[in-house]
């Protein structure tokens, strides 16, 4: 397992940096780190020279060489000319009344966990339909809160409906300062209300939506603390032993403090202290807690086998930041596909005994195409060609593409998880993503066409990486793909200021995402969180007039959680299968709505809705309402 950031700029002073900042080649400040090894390799080189000859002049005559076929590369995109529908995203954060500010902290030490938060999530706490707002916040270091200031807390939002919100933080419950970074929604006791989970660096809370607007921290009764030393990022509620009760699955990322921060060291030549990188930071496990049913949960994490070593060191081998609830292999057994930072991606897959194996190498998405590893930020999940097969997308950090991880085909129930290919350069979203930072990634789809498309949210981690890198800016603009099967093609299309216009692209320190329907007009619209500033509220101002369907759906409780968290929907209309998985988990520290909205373009009505419950069971509609809600109750 590789422990290197090769895509990272070097922080080390002794080395100088290079100029070299070319945009065509991928690894463009991978050169600092070769300084590091050329001296040590040039050595090494000199024994294997020796040890060569010898070899070469014993070993017996080769064999006739194989005849190899020629292999053509990936297009860099879909085939032909493609014409990207214009659909503008308005920024209407001030005038919604959003008026949250991230603080991170930030005094001049440049602490890792600054430049890393944070979450927010679209949810409707209140059970009036309409989907409310929640800023995850992280706070002020001890001894370093400003005189005049007040610790920071997360920011809840109610909506009205229409799309304007109110800051009901206050006495809400939420309003406990930590150094918060993600998020996770589920109800978790079956009540019908949401409730909450903060990841946060000192370990995560967990609150119980009491109704009225409030909630109650029950993270000691519930036995949810987790560690002191923990580093929570990505989480989720899902159902992993289909008892109809959510578990929680969290994501940590690096052992870290203060001192070890500190005593790492890190700097860039010319400009001084750096926010560091992972590859120094031990890696942390992620926590698995079993709902017991009562009120409480059990920490498996490690009889269920979520904990992965490193083979050579036996340390915690995940640096985690994001995770991917998903069915693989369409057995019914919810797997988690993991996103991690400069070691191998993680896959977990449901062994339906309470235990899970990790199979990341054997599905092909632990590392990229040349066997190497990343560094993973958001992830999300989705059968965007409308197809069985599965695309998992994961944002990647600078100079390094998205990965767009593509099943060879469906799973089948008892066959184990299909075969994965990185398929981002013949999808379109390679090449052109290859140079911004990503963090927050999702699928969704904008137009309504009936296929699903892909934004990114990015942003850089060091605030002076322009002084020493040309190609990089600390603040970027999203990225918006357009997924060109509404024209019969197949990959995705940039979607630039000219079809989206300019407030998406606006650029900010990005980190997570997320995507309702605010005012309730069948569109989605889009939140953009970034580190230490505003986020950015962005209304889906689409007018083709296209039809859609919003399904929500209610498990019995007994088979599947009442949030129905893990069941996947099938569309037939107009010769065509839409699927779509009820999963707010998605992005990085983040979550989308619950309801479920599916495009339908021009079509007016559709065949059939098959809803494939968590567990496997099915039910079939017919005569489903167009253009409007419909709740599905599962049949107890």
């Amino acid at each position: 397992m590789s422990e290197q950031a090769p895509n990272r700029p070097e922080l080390a002073p002794e080395i100088p940096l290079s100029d070299d900042d070319s945009d065509v080649a991928r690894a463009d400040d991978t050169v600092i780190g070769r300084a590091f090894r050329w001296s040590a390799l040039a050595f090494v080189a000199i024994g294997l020279s020796v040890a060569g000859i010898l070899y070469f002049a014993r070993r017996p005559a080769p064999a006739p060489p194989a005849k190899v076929s020629d292999v053509k590369p990936p297009t860099s995109g879909p085939s032909g000319d493609v014409d990207v529908p214009s659909v503008r995203f308005t920024d209407v954060t001030r005038e919604s009344g959003i008026t949250f500010v991230h603080n991170n902290g930030a005094y001049g030490d440049k602490l890792l966990p600054e430049t890393m938060g944070g979450g927010v999530a679209f949810f409707d706490y209140d059970n009036d339909g309409d989907p409310d707002l929640l800023f995850v916040n992280s706070n002020y270091w001890p001894g370093r809160v400003p005189e005049g200031k007040q610790p920071t807390t997360a920011a809840l939002y109610r909506n009205d409906g229409k799309g304007t919100f109110t800051d009901v933080t206050a006495g809400s419950g939420l309003d406990v300062p930590l150094y918060g970074m993600g998020v996770a929604c589920g109800d978790y006791d079956n009540d019908g209300r949401v409730d909450i989970y903060l990841t946060a660096v000192g370990g995560g809370r967990l609150f119980h939506n009491e109704g009225g607007g409030k909630f109650r921290d029950v993270t000691d009764a519930a036995g949810a603390r987790g560690g002191s030393d923990d580093w929570g990022t990505g989480a989720a509620f899902l159902d992993y032993d289909n008892d109809g009760k959510l578990d929680l699955f969290v994501c940590n990322y690096v052992r870290w403090s203060k001192e070890i921060d500190l005593e790492v060291g890190y700097k860039l030549v010319g400009v001084g202290r750096a926010y560091g990188q992972p590859t120094n930071f031990q890696g942390q496990f992620p926590r698995l807690y079993h709902n017991d049913g009562n009120g409480r949960f059990t920490n498996v994490s490690e009889k269920a086998g979520v904990q992965a070593r490193n083979a050579s060191t036996g340390v915690p081998a995940g640096k985690s930041l994001g995770v991917a609830p998903v069915d693989l292999d369409g057995d019914g057994w919810i797997d988690v596909v993991v996103a991690n930072d400069t070691v191998q991606n993680f896959v977990f897959h449901n062994q339906k005994d309470g235990t899970f194996k990790e199979v990341g190498a054997l599905t092909g998405i632990a590392f990229d195409s040349a066997g190497a590893t990343r560094g993973a930020m958001g992830i999300d999940s989705a059968r965007f060609r409308n197809d069985q097969t599965l695309g998992i997308g994961i944002g990647n950090f600078a100079n390094e593409m998205v990965a767009m991880y593509v099943s060879s085909a469906a799973g089948k129930a008892g066959s184990g998880p299909p075969l994965f290919t990185d398929d981002a350069i013949a999808e379109g979203v390679g090449p052109a993503s290859r140079l911004l930072l990503k963090f927050g990634l999702f699928f969704f789809d904008y137009d309504l066409d009936g296929f699903e498309d892909l934004l990114t949210a990015n942003g850089h981690i060091e605030e002076e990486i322009n002084k020493i890198q040309a190609s990089q800016q600390y603040r970027q603009p999203a990225q918006l793909f357009w997924n060109c099967g509404g024209k019969g093609k197949t990959g995705f299309a940039v979607a630039g200021v000219d079809k989206a216009g300019a407030d998406l692209f606006k650029k900010i320190v990005g980190r997570g995402s997320a995507f309702a329907d605010i005012d309730g007009d069948g569109d989605l619209d889009v939140v953009l969180t970034q580190t230490g500033g505003p986020p950015l509220l962005l209304r889906n101002d689409q007018q083709f007039g296209r039809h859609f369907l919003r399904l929500k759906l209610a498990g019995d409780g007994a088979n599947a959680s009442r949030d129905a968290i893990g069941a996947w929907v099938k569309v037939s209309v107009g010769g065509q299968t839409l699927w779509r998985q009820v999963m707010p988990t998605r992005s990085y520290l983040s979550q989308s709505e619950l309801p479920l909205t599916i495009g339908l373009g021009d079509r007016t009505a559709v065949q059939t809705v098959e809803i494939i419950w968590p567990g496997g069971a099915t039910r079939k509609l017919q005569g489903v309402k167009v253009d409007g809600v419909t709740t599905v109750q599962q049949a107890k």
